[in-house]
């Protein structure tokens, strides 16, 4: 058994997971990691079984049935692997046997087969020979009939060409210039190559009589009896699509010539109709007379010659030509309207030119790219049916690869400055015409005039595009950007209005002293004084003035957008080159400072209404207070600034949400710092300096109203119950929140210092050591007193709270003490300048 355990644990891993795959079995004498004392004490696990009766011996027993068994299956395995050697090697002498005579066999085959193919090549031999006879032989008959054509064909050319008989000569002029192509490979004979030259000469000499007689049918002369009738040109012409391209392109050239000497003369430099003004009698003239042409001479040039078009392009060129020396020796007379006149009638000519001729004796290229844009487009128009858009913009990409565009108008890009400047011009006199606009009306309309000068833009756009889509875009993009700065800053800014300081209570107590009124002369003062302490020289907006802030930060905001996408716009129009230099971010930075300055203007402007009521919140006497009522005035005169101020700013912002969400933000930033300043200078105390709890009760009540109210400033006076952001209510909960510690605070006992301070520092973590002294003198601790809590204060705080604390308090008093000393003198210098001498 321990043999078999050796065995089986060297087998590899990969054998024994085949052996497990083969024989499943649960035994654990089978398993790779059998452990023989694992298995024993797992049988008898405890000494009371061992001394169980016949428990060893049943378990020897089994083993050795088990082992027999094995032993048994051993046995027949060894049998059947003998028996089934001897029956393989047998089936293996058989299969050589088998292959043996297979390969007799096959080489048997390949001997006939190669037998079979010497009888076969015997019997074709003669077969092959015949073949090749046959094909020299036909091969001779047709040299020899080509050379009769061509020997016989000559002598008739020379008959046909001297008696001018172009008709009767085409066709046979093709065939016997085909034969001599096919002869060239026999020049070494002397008969053929005179032929071959006799051939070259009848070309040569049809060349120059074809000619000699299209110059006589063309020339001045009344000889009528020299010319040769339409029928005969048409004939030559025939014969000349035989003869050497070359010949061609020289009589088209000098018929193209002959037939705009006319407009040459007509239209000389040195003409008064050749200036840009009549440049549509240019256009006009080579329409008459392509008419002409083509019903006089429409059938003599064949239809693959393009006759028509090759007179246009060389009118379109030579008129470039014109056009450039007229315009660079009077450029001072050019202006927009006639450039832009010209331009127009020109681009108008080649548009025509591109529906009526494919273009295809420009170039090559740009015939191959017309054919397969024709092509396509036809077989899609057949194929199926096609909606109008589809048809508009198939159409439209043929026009756009049109080879006419800008075969005249190149002339005109030298001079497309003259319309930048002019669109320069435009532009500032429209920005002037804004500002005489809003000098002349009480309230601007920032709106129209802002669509009014978008909409010039896109018209000059447009415009430009058609012109030219290289660096007079460019140009013109420069332009944009200096008058779109130049409306933020002329238009917008300059139209904010500027805030005044309404002040009646001191108007109406100086109108008082100015009277002599000395029964009320002390009324008058008081009020005087009372006024600038309460409100101070606040400026505030009326309601027509918040409504054109309004206006100008709505205006900015569509202008901003608007300007983002004519950028995008201008990305897509200009030229691949000039991409990169498209970029309107430093205007876009124009307008996102107009719209912050109006935001911040109106929230300063509500800040100012509710400076007065903090100022008034400041003097109540809090420690006099016995009892706690409603809310206190101050903030009923707040929320009342609110009521008549929000609402207003709120539709007038109806459009821009965004920016409405942001001044709500910016606002109550500002306020509850500037409500919590006020809130130190508070005193609800005794003389004793212990907190007067009906005070600060009150103090509690007015701060948690203002809470509230805050909260739902965004939706103040609205008939739409809309949720603030969460983002704007943790805001106000965390400002107002702390000014409602620093009252509980206040209504803390002093006493003991430590407790004091250790709730202090639980309710206000994150104070400096100068907001601990403003609460200390809000709560009226003597001197002393403070000195002693401030330095329990330095050893209680965190180390890192601690920092600058000292220098922050000093600072903060010094910049009390400044401002007292401003307000002061400022009052001074009020009543000596109001008070009568």
């Amino acid at each position: 058994m321990e043999t078999e355990i050796r065995v089986a644990s060297n087998l590899s891993n990969k054998v024994q997971k085949a052996i497990e795959q083969v024989l499943e079995s649960d035994d654990p004498l089978t398993k790779p990691d059998f452990n023989a004392t694992d298995y024993i004490n797992s049988l008898f696990p405890t000494e009371q079984s061992l001394n169980s009766n016949n428990t060893i011996d049943d378990v020897i027993l089994k083993m050795q049935e088990e082992i027999q068994i094995i032993d048994a299956n051993i046995r027949d395995v060894v049998r059947g692997v003998s028996t089934s050697g001897n029956e393989g090697k047998q089936a293996l002498d058989e299969a050589k046997k088998t292959i043996q005579q297979l390969f007799s066999q096959i080489s048997d085959i390949k001997t006939r087969a190669e037998v079979t193919e010497d009888v076969v090549k015997s019997i074709t031999s003669d077969i092959k020979q015949l073949d090749c006879a046959k094909k020299n032989l036909t091969s001779a008959i047709t040299t020899l009939n080509h050379l009769h054509m061509l020997v016989g064909g000559v002598e008739k050319l020379k008959a046909l060409t001297e008696k001018r008989q172009y008709g009767d000569i085409s066709n046979p002029l093709q065939a016997i210039t085909e034969v001599n192509e096919h002869f060239k490979q026999y020049n070494e004979i002397p008969q053929i190559k005179e032929l071959s030259v006799t051939v070259a000469d009848i070309h040569k000499q049809l060349a120059v009589q074809i000619t000699e007689d299209f110059k006589m049918h063309f020339s001045m002369t009344p000889n009528n009896s020299t010319k040769m009738s339409i029928s005969q040109l048409k004939n030559a012409c025939m014969v000349i699509s035989v003869l050497d391209i070359k010949v061609r392109r020289e009589l088209i050239k000098w018929f193209i010539n002959v037939q705009l000497q006319e407009y040459i003369q007509l239209f000389h430099e040195n003409q008064d109709i050749s200036w840009l003004d009549k440049i549509d009698k240019r256009y006009a003239w080579i329409k008459r007379h392509l008419l002409d042409f083509e019903d006089k001479y429409g059938t003599v040039f064949p239809e693959n010659w393009e006759v028509s078009e090759r007179i246009v392009v060389e009118f379109c060129n030579i008129t470039k030509s014109e056009l450039s020396k007229v315009m660079s020796r009077r450029r001072t007379e050019i202006d927009v309207k006639l450039l832009l006149f010209a331009i127009n009638k020109t681009s108008q000519f080649e548009e025509l030119l591109g529906k009526r001729f494919t273009g295809c004796t420009l170039s090559e290229s740009v015939k191959e790219t017309n054919k397969i844009d024709k092509c396509a487009l036809l077989e899609t128009t057949s194929d199926k049916e096609q909606s109008s858009d589809e048809k508009s913009q198939a159409g439209d990409e043929i026009s756009s690869t049109s080879p006419f565009r800008n075969l005249i108008g190149e002339c005109f890009k030298p001079y497309l400055d003259i319309y930048t400047e002019s669109i320069d011009r435009n532009l500032n006199d429209l920005i002037e015409k804004f500002l005489q606009v809003a000098k002349q009306q009480s309230v601007i309309v920032s709106l129209e005039s802002c669509a009014e000068l978008f909409i010039f833009y896109k018209k000059s756009l447009v415009q430009c595009t058609q012109l030219s889509n290289g660096k007079t875009l460019f140009d013109l993009v420069l332009v944009f950007k200096k008058y779109l700065r130049e409306y933020a800053v002329k238009v917008l800014e300059n139209q904010i209005p500027k805030v005044t300081t309404p002040n009646p209570s001191i108007s109406t107590g100086m109108s008082l002293l100015k009277q002599k009124d000395f029964q009320n002369l002390q009324t008058a003062a008081n009020q005087v004084i009372h006024s600038f302490l309460k409100e101070g020289e606040v400026p505030r907006y009326s309601k027509d003035e918040r409504i054109i802030v309004c206006k100008i930060l709505t205006t900015a905001e569509y202008c901003l957008e608007t300007v983002q996408q004519l950028e995008e716009k201008l990305k897509e129009k200009i030229e691949a080159s000039y991409v990169e230099n498209i970029d309107l971010a430093e205007e876009k930075d124009v307008f996102h400072r107009v719209i912050s300055h109006c935001i911040q203007l109106l929230v300063q402007d509500i800040e100012n209404l509710c400076e007065s009521s903090l100022t008034v919140m400041t003097k109540i006497q809090w420690q006099n207070i016995s009892n706690v009522g409603d809310q206190s005035p101050y903030v009923n005169s707040i929320i009342s600034h609110f009521k008549q101020t929000i609402p207003i700013i709120r539709d007038n912002l109806s459009t821009s949400r965004k920016y409405y969400t942001q001044f709500c933000h910016k606002f109550i930033s500002s306020f509850i710092p500037k409500f919590i300043n006020n809130l130190y200078k508070c005193r609800p105390t005794n003389s004793e300096g212990v907190g007067n709890i009906m005070g600060c009760e009150q103090l509690l009540l007015d701060t948690h109203s203002l809470k509230t109210v805050l909260l739902e400033l965004p939706t103040i006076e609205s008939q739409v119950n809309r949720k603030a952001p969460a983002s704007y209510s943790k805001t106000v909960i965390k400002g107002m929140t702390k000014a409602e510690m620093i009252i509980k605070i206040v209504m803390a006992n002093v006493n003991p210092h430590a407790l004091f301070i250790e709730q202090y520092l639980k309710m206000l973590p994150d104070n400096t050591l100068a907001e601990f002294h403003k609460i200390c003198e809000m709560k009226g601790i003597k001197r002393a007193d403070q000195a002693l809590l401030i330095d329990l204060y330095k050893k209680m705080i965190p180390e890192n709270s601690n920092n600058n604390g000292g220098q922050e308090m000093s600072a903060e008093v010094s910049n009390e003490q400044g401002d007292d000393k401003g307000r002061i003198k400022k009052l001074e210098n009020l009543i000596k300048k109001r008070l009568p001498n």
